[in-house]
């Protein structure tokens, strides 16, 4: 199927509120605001994407009172949809660390690799930690592994971190719980199961590119491993199972999954397998589910107690606050877009010039991720202002837009990035090196996300 915009006289679109001049201007001038505030002011986001929202309305010409409802209508729809969602990933991503079961997943899939597959281990290990897991949580979980590692194999530890820090990415741009998919799955209504499966697909051969076979490539970058961590603590302690806990990371996936095949395959609503599935299969309640049985599996499974695993999951809120208002805020500053029309625009003119609409997503991205520094920001940001472009695609499509947009939010991490500085200090390099190692492997990252599904969308 073709992946070019179509729009016909069934295209159920906003009417723009104002001239088409005006509304380019508002949101043009939306957008650098929030940028300016981001890089210049230092403003947080959640801020930044709130007075970016209000400008777009006030220079359109709404009044007030409408503008300031359409926000918060736009809030609160996606802190409902998405923000539960971002909450029980937090809770599971947390146990999983609190119980050793990530550790476990890691030793066992490193020990299991010979010197010349290490970096394809790391690839491997940084995906299935970046499942469940934030990018910032699984990075400082996996340093540690990574120093040991390239202690003892001899190898450069750009050749051993590089590898694992692509599995983490992928899976943060790519795939869902994560909030960037996320986000972009419920302000784009995706189908969740079909995104997953896409997204999976689509990380695994654009890990292998920017992981392993480019750490090759790097080889001529020695840098020496830091002199910390010489030993991880509590590396002795009861902890659950490799295969539970891998068990446990996939359950969610697998409901998910299972849903999304279930549709294809039976395809009727009155169909009690269909729906089993459905209410099983539905992101809130797989991952509701992922965090109960992990309580026993990881929890109980590591020796914790009662209040130790419910200590674990209620620490894990407060870290995810700040994503949770900056996603939620996204929400409202798309729904200004959507209401003043100015996706609509957007819409005519990209049918008007037969632009791809993949390739469109993926750029808006990439310049909001260039200039913000955020992939979370620049995947809502997107996400809202190329809403009204998903009315005449199919269910495919639209989630292969949402994974264009995750492949362009993670483009090229420079200095306002703080992902940049964290990879930066914790492998001890200079600027120069990390452009060279951790920048280039994020953009060769975006690259091949964007050109695997340019891939698959022939087949779509």
């Amino acid at each position: 199927m073709p992946h070019l915009i179509a729009l016909d006289a069934a295209t159920d679109l906003v009417q723009p509120v104002a001239s088409d001049g005006r509304l380019i201007a508002a949101a043009l001038i939306g957008i650098a605001v929030i940028v300016t505030l981001i890089i210049a002011a230092k403003v947080h986001p959640f801020l930044a994407l709130t007075i970016g929202a209000l400008t777009v309305g006030l220079v359109a010409g709404v009044d007030m009172a409408t503008v300031i409802a359409s926000y918060s209508t736009g809030f609160g729809t996606t802190a409902a949809s998405v923000g539960i969602l971002i909450a029980l990933g937090a809770m599971f991503g947390k146990l999983l660390a609190d119980s050793g079961g990530a550790d476990e997943l890691v030793d066992t899939i490193v020990g299991a690799a010979s010197p010349r597959t290490l970096p394809w281990a790391m690839a491997l290990v940084g995906a299935v930690i970046g499942l469940p897991m934030f990018f910032e949580i699984g990075l400082v979980l996996l340093i540690p592994v990574i120093y040991l590692v390239a202690r003892r194999s001899g190898q450069s530890l750009v050749a051993i971190g590089i590898p694992a820090l692509a599995g983490l990415s992928a899976m943060h741009g790519l795939v869902p719980p994560h909030p960037g998919p996320i986000t972009a799955i419920g302000l784009l209504h995706a189908d969740l199961g079909i995104t997953l499966a896409l997204g999976v697909a689509i990380a695994i051969p654009t890990v292998i590119i920017a992981g392993p076979l480019f750490a090759k490539v790097l080889r001529g970058i020695d840098v020496p491993v830091p002199d910390r961590f010489e030993a991880r603590e509590n590396a002795e302690e009861q902890r659950p199972s490799f295969g539970i806990t891998l068990a446990s990371v996939l359950l969610p996936v697998v409901l998910m999954m299972g849903k999304a095949i279930a549709d294809i395959v039976i395809d009727d609503v009155e169909d009690p397998v269909q729906k089993v599935f459905d209410v099983f299969g539905t992101p809130l309640i797989a991952l509701l589910i992922a965090v109960v049985v992990g309580m026993f599996t990881l929890g109980r499974g590591a020796g914790m107690g009662r209040e130790a695993v419910s200590k674990s999951l209620e620490s894990s809120l407060p870290a995810i606050a700040g994503i949770l208002l900056i996603v939620s805020a996204g929400g409202g500053f798309k729904q200004e877009l959507v209401d003043t029309g100015v996706g609509t625009l957007v819409a005519e003119w990209v049918s008007d010039r037969n632009i791809s609409v993949l390739l469109l997503a993926w750029v808006v991205a990439v310049l909001i991720r260039l200039a913000t520094g955020s992939a979370t920001v620049a995947t809502v940001t997107a996400s809202g202002l190329l809403v009204p472009l998903t009315s005449s695609l199919s269910n495919g499509e639209i989630s292969l837009m949402v994974l264009a947009i995750g492949s362009g939010s993670v483009f090229f991490s420079h200095v306002n990035d703080a992902g940049f500085w964290l990879v930066k200090e914790y492998f001890g390099m200079t600027v120069g090196q990390t452009l060279r190692t951790w920048s280039a492997m994020e953009t060769l990252l975006s690259v091949s996300g964007l050109a695997f599904v340019m891939v698959a969308n022939v087949f779509i």
